[in-house]
C-alpha cells in the first residue's frame, strides 16, 4: 500500500489519466445499461427480422446505400430521423428496428430519437456495416445507370 501512496504522489498526472480512463468506463457502461436501445449483433438482427418482423433501416447517405446494403433495408436519412420525418418507418412504431449506418456509432442519435418518438424496439446493429461484412452476410448493390 504504502508503495501505491509513493506511486500517486510521484506521477500525479498518470494517477490522474488511469482515474478518468476508469470513470469513463464506468460511465460507458451505465449508460449502454440504461438506454433505450439495444446493442445486435448481426446474427441478433437476422433472427430478429426472420422471426419477429424486424426491419433494418439504413441511415446513411444516399450514395453509401446505393453502394451497399442489407437487403430489404429500408433507407432513411439521419436528418430526417431528426426532423421527426420518419417516412416508410412509420408503420412499423411496434415492430424491432435495426438501425444501419457504417460503424454503429451515427446509429445510436437516432435510436434515441426514434424511442423518443414512440417506436417500442429499436436496436442499433453493433459496428454497422463493418461486423454485417466481417460476418460474410450479403450485401445489395445497385448498378450504376449508364
Amino acid at each position: 500500500m504504502q508503495q501505491f501512496i509513493e506511486f500517486v504522489q510521484s506521477e500525479v498526472i498518470l494517477s490522474l489519466v488511469w482515474v478518468g480512463l476508469v470513470v469513463a468506463l464506468i460511465l460507458s457502461v451505465i449508460k449502454q445499461k440504461t438506454a433505450s436501445y439495444k446493442i445486435v449483433s448481426p446474427n441478433d438482427a437476422t433472427v430478429m427480422v426472420n422471426r419477429e418482423n424486424g426491419v433494418f433501416v439504413d441511415i446513411r447517405s444516399r450514395d453509401e446505400y446505393r453502394g451497399g446494403h442489407i437487403a430489404g433495408a429500408l433507407h432513411v436519412l439521419a436528418k430526417d430521423i431528426k426532423a421527426n420525418t420518419f417516412g416508410d418507418i412509420e408503420k412499423h412504431k411496434s415492430d424491432p428496428i435495426i438501425l444501419v449506418c457504417k460503424t454503429g456509432q451515427t446509429a445510436i442519435e437516432s435510436a434515441n430519437l426514434l424511442t423518443k418518438a414512440g417506436f417500442e424496439n429499436v436496436s442499433v446493429l453493433k459496428d454497422g456495416l463493418i461486423s454485417w461484412r466481417e460476418a460474410n452476410l450479403p450485401l445489395i448493390r445497385h448498378k450504376k445507370k449508364k
